[in-house]
């Protein structure tokens, strides 16, 4: 058992709703123990949490939400049960003698480096001073094509922006099976090492009350264990969860592991490797710089490799790397050059690097 110093703990819609989707406050209440149980222990805790629509929608289940659309029903019920939740988790943790804050974030708040390392110390702060982060989506004022995937994706983007040791993904499942989890000789996948590929064990349906399934669940958790930190898919609805996949305590507890790289991704890099959705352009490689950035090798993206540049773009943006032969995204970096010059410069040697190794994330997924 790892003896860990600081996790984030994200926990699901379908771990804090009940069949109706409502809010489950027994479950919330044991959740709550459990992350207690885990402060006594010396381990710092971030908390991802979603159900704040839940909460909502139990306020205002009397209300006639017909003539809504979906992203209003959503910005009505989170703004009403964003206030409910946050209260609940006070309360719950007061007992314990912790105190709790608020922490609703933006995807585009993501998007720059200033605003990324401004979260990053708000929620540090907080962490230095007792402080229990709880984390969510600020949902009354997303809308659809600005909203993460789900709080799998800000949850790690959070562990990797905080250096964590562990991301732990609760779930109304066990982790990962190697078959469709409801026949009896379906098992769950407790170790992934890295670099292991369980695509083919992945059923793309969503369930239950969450926007995302397990298929983002595992992107995310090759992503971030990619990046040297260990990822945890188990299910928030056992008993005692938390204390027995972390502290070791009970009997064992099902659930998925990644094993963390056993090289960590730089902070810089971690911030690069999670804003690929705010990319501004495109720059295309031949085959030899496509070789020479997938190798084990340090390597820069030079300008006598790229073959084209696609987009609008200012110097220190961020830009996918894309294979021209195959149209794969190979990785994200930060562009030493304006889209007019990386033109210019395209296909030419003996100048600087487009993009430098340091700025540079290449991609450890099958894409």
């Amino acid at each position: 058992m790892r003896n860990y110093r600081r996790i984030t703990v994200k926990i699901g819609s379908n771990v804090l709703t009940r069949p109706d989707g409502t809010l489950d406050t027994t479950r919330v209440s044991a959740l709550v123990d459990q992350i207690a149980e885990l402060r006594k222990a010396g381990i710092e805790v971030i908390v991802i949490s979603s159900g704040a629509v839940a909460c909502g929608r139990s306020e205002l289940r009397n209300l006639d939400t017909s003539r809504l659309d979906d992203v209003e029903r959503r910005q009505l019920f989170s703004g009403v049960g964003q206030a409910k939740l946050i209260n609940r988790y006070y309360d719950l943790f007061r007992e314990h003698g912790i105190t709790v804050g608020q922490v609703l974030t933006l995807k585009e708040s993501f998007a720059t480096r200033r605003h990324y390392l401004n979260q990053r110390n708000c929620m540090l702060t907080m962490i230095d001073h007792g402080v229990i982060p709880i984390v969510n989506e600020n949902d009354t004022v997303s809308v659809t094509e600005l909203m993460f995937t789900d709080n799998d994706e800000l949850s790690g983007l959070v562990a990797a922006m905080l250096d964590c040791e562990a991301l732990v993904i609760l779930s109304n499942i066990d982790g990962i099976y190697d078959g469709d989890p409801s026949l009896p000789d379906s098992k769950v996948i407790e170790q992934v090492d890295p670099g292991r590929d369980l695509s083919e064990y992945l059923r793309k349906e969503k369930s239950g009350f969450g926007r995302g399934g397990m298929t983002t669940k595992y992107r995310i958790s090759r992503q971030v264990s990619g990046e040297g930190i260990e990822v945890i898919i188990a299910n928030g609805k056992r008993e005692n969860i938390l204390t027995r996949i972390l502290l070791g305590e009970g009997e064992k507890a099902l659930c998925t592991r990644f094993a963390p790289s056993s090289e960590p991704t730089s902070s810089l890099k971690r911030w690069i490797a999670h804003s690929e959705g705010f990319t501004k352009g495109r720059i295309l490689l031949d085959r030899n710089a496509e070789e020479a950035v997938k190798s084990e090798n340090a390597v820069s993206v030079l300008p006598v490799g790229v073959t084209s540049v696609e987009g609008d773009f200012e110097r220190d943006d961020l830009v996918r790397i894309v294979s021209a032969d195959s149209g794969s995204v190979l990785g994200v970096g930060r562009i030493a050059y304006s889209s007019d010059e990386a033109r210019e410069v395209a296909g030419k040697r003996g100048l600087k690097p487009m993009i430098h190794y340091d700025y540079l994330y290449v991609n450890n997924l099958n894409q």
